[in-house]
């Protein structure tokens, strides 16, 4: 779950389903180990295509007029974030599940969306700024974010753990399972604060608090683990599963996926192209596109039917 938040239980996304996808990438060597990690390429999902939804011309009306006139949506997305958004093999393409509502989304409205790769940490900052005009990174909406941009909802999401094949830990659906241990997170997420949260809940249980790893990609998170200087790996449960998967036996998922919380487009609060944008999501659930995107990434279990502006 990817979002910046205040309790260690008002969650974000949810994602209870573990992808079973295999995918071939490059492996990344671990310095000093001797171990490699399959960074993923995604080359047997991306190669699915999914059908162009036609123009909606109420949707289309809906497009902020400055928006027309540039011609284009820039959206901003960290995409070290799989199946979510990465990078393809092919090392400059954008893809998975939040590539594929750009496209989608931009046939609706009229108005390309352009992907560009960001930290996930500056993209919030990158809205207020006037530099993107939509934050198209699984962002788990929340109280604390709610204060500084607007979300139009489209996914739900929870947070899993993943360890070291070889690992011995038996974890919890719950941040206590982090009490005494070391833990990899990436720079922002909502895993970072949760993380952060449970020294407090360790402490009042009389417990050793966790250390956190703080890293500004989800790759770089990976690497910790497979390097053995964290124990636990967290993420939202999706890309924990996928992680896992892509790790060619390296990595196994420890405790079942908890925290259940949406997943939303972040606009700057003088945008208006929220609106414009919840439109082009409803027509891409009544037509069928939505679910084929999900389909296509197996991330079916997040389906959301009813997406709002929060």
């Amino acid at each position: 779950m990817r979002m910046d938040h205040e309790s260690p239980h008002n969650y974000r996304r949810s994602r209870v389903a573990v992808v079973a996808v295999a995918l071939s990438g490059a492996a990344l060597l671990v310095p000093g180990t001797g171990s490699a990690f399959a960074a993923p390429s995604g080359a047997q999902h991306a190669a699915v295509a999914i059908p162009t939804p036609p123009k909606d011309p109420a949707v289309a009306a809906l497009v902020p007029a400055s928006i027309r006139a540039k011609g284009s949506v820039s959206s901003a997305m960290d995409a070290t974030y799989p199946p979510d958004e990465f990078v393809a093999a092919n090392g400059t393409t954008i893809v998975g599940m939040d590539a594929d509502f750009s496209a989608a989304l931009g046939a609706v409205m009229g108005v390309k969306w352009v992907d560009l790769d960001a930290t996930f940490d500056t993209i919030i900052a990158g809205l207020q700024a006037g530099k993107f005009d939509v934050g198209n990174s699984s962002f788990t909406v929340t109280t604390a974010r709610e204060k500084q941009v607007n979300f139009v909802t489209y996914f739900q999401a929870g947070e899993g753990y993943y360890v070291s094949k070889s690992s011995p830990l038996k974890l919890s659906g719950s941040l206590m399972s982090l009490c005494g241990r070391t833990v990899s997170v990436e720079t922002g997420t909502t895993e970072q604060t949760d993380a952060q949260s449970a020294a407090n809940l360790c402490k009042k249980a009389k417990q050793k608090p966790d250390t956190v790893y703080a890293f500004s990609t989800q790759n770089e998170a990976n690497l910790a683990i497979s390097s053995g200087r964290a124990q636990i790996g967290f993420a939202d449960s999706q890309v924990a599963g996928y992680i896992v998967q892509q790790s060619k036996g390296q990595f196994k998922l420890d405790g079942p996926a908890f925290g259940v919380a949406p997943y939303g487009f972040a606009f700057a609060k003088s945008s208006k192209l929220d609106k414009a944008t919840l439109a082009a999501v409803k027509v891409l659930i009544k037509d069928g596109i939505y679910a084929k995107i999900l389909d296509k990434w197996g991330v079916q279990a997040g389906a959301m039917t009813k997406p709002a502006i929060v």
